[in-house]
């Protein structure tokens, strides 16, 4: 086997991750309306961190007000977040893991509830109240993204990663379906991921070389094309400088749900592209020990776990010490999962997914 759990990873930007195990990144809805870290998000991150993952990533994080996706969203868009994520980042690199923030806008998925007003979207959106950004709004939301890399790197992240997956602003800007501009980002392909490029870009000429960076990118749903998005990940490893990709697949042994597509696994899709020096991950239904060793064994450099991350605070040292490591049997109480470090709204946050919490 190439890749063992226990084994390092090294990115080009010159750090080192001690295993193959990276936190993913989750909606937990525990931290301040105004996007200043709560203990109960400290907490959870750092718990994690405690139980051996080697990249433990916060929840989106997002980059203007305007772009909050979820009561209680942990934000990085004032200077004013700067000093919690400072003490995140110290809480989180004590256990000798690396310390990333996804930085995060959700366009059109702004809640009204939650921002108060009409969400913004590239282009109008009746069916999600959205408004089209301006051409000089699309500029802000470029610029926005970059500083808020730099206030990351302020507060000693050792890098981000940029969301541009789950149907969020930048997905909504990959999508044909969606993005109907007549201006330099929208029509082709080249001009909808313009903004992507230019983000991962700048965030790079901002942030220095030594600075880790990544993308995350989901090849389905939202008017996702696969092949578009097998484009954009050549694209962002051939020209852009990045130090990890991460794919989102929901579930990384599923086959493609376009029929044109079918011939293989997505897993498989995404295996068959040339990453060269950039190392990748996959996340989606990633459970159990067996699976990790199925996921590295097919020359992944990393997992991304979440639902069994939520269930065992230590599971990389789990899998580490036993290959046959399965998760504990769901439903489960609301003191278990309190016990696993969960605050109290990201506990009822749970009671969303069929099955998972005890009634």
């Amino acid at each position: 086997m190439k890749n063992k759990p226990h084994t390092p990873v090294g990115f080009n930007c010159g750090l080192e991750m001690k295993n193959r195990f990276m936190l993913a990144p989750m909606t937990n809805t525990q931290s301040h309306e105004d996007g200043v870290l709560s203990d109960d998000e400290y907490h959870w991150l750092t718990m994690r961190a405690k139980g051996g993952f080697g990249l433990t990533m916060t929840c989106a994080s997002h980059v203007q007000k305007i772009g909050k996706g979820f009561p209680g969203q942990l934000g990085i868009f004032s200077d004013d977040h700067i000093e919690g994520h400072q003490r995140l980042v110290n809480g989180i690199k004590a256990y000798d893991s690396l310390a990333v923030i996804q930085l995060h806008h959700a366009g059109m998925r702004s809640p009204y509830e939650v921002i108060k007003e009409k969400s913004v979207c590239p282009s109008d959106s009746e069916k999600h109240y959205a408004r089209a950004l301006s051409l000089d709004e699309v500029y802000q939301l470029r610029d926005d993204f970059i500083a808020a890399a730099v206030r990351a790197q302020k507060a000693g992240y050792d890098g981000v990663e940029v969301h541009g997956a789950h149907g969020y602003i930048l997905t909504q800007f990959l999508s044909s379906k969606i993005n109907k501009r007549n201006d330099e980002y929208g029509g082709p392909l080249e001009n909808r991921a313009r903004i992507l490029f230019e983000i991962v870009d700048g965030i790079r000429k901002a942030c220095g070389l030594k600075f880790l960076l990544g993308v995350r990118l989901s090849p389905e749903r939202f008017g996702m094309q696969l092949q578009d998005i097998k484009t954009i990940t050549q694209q962002l490893v051939d020209l852009h400088n990045i130090d990890f990709l991460d794919i989102s697949l929901w579930d990384v042994f599923k086959y493609p749900e376009d029929d044109m597509y079918q011939n293989k696994s997505l897993l498989e899709h995404f295996t068959e592209i040339d990453f060269k020096t950039v190392k990748w991950t996959v996340a989606g239904k990633i459970n159990s020990a067996q699976d990790v060793h199925k996921v590295l064994d097919a020359n992944v450099d990393f997992v991304s776990i979440g639902r069994s991350a939520i269930l065992h605070h230590d599971f990389p040292k789990q899998v580490i010490n036993n290959s046959n490591f399965v998760p504990t049997a769901l439903p489960v109480s609301e003191s278990y999962l309190k016990r696993e470090g969960l605050g109290n709204d990201f506990i009822s946050y749970m009671k969303r997914w069929d099955g998972f919490l005890k009634e």
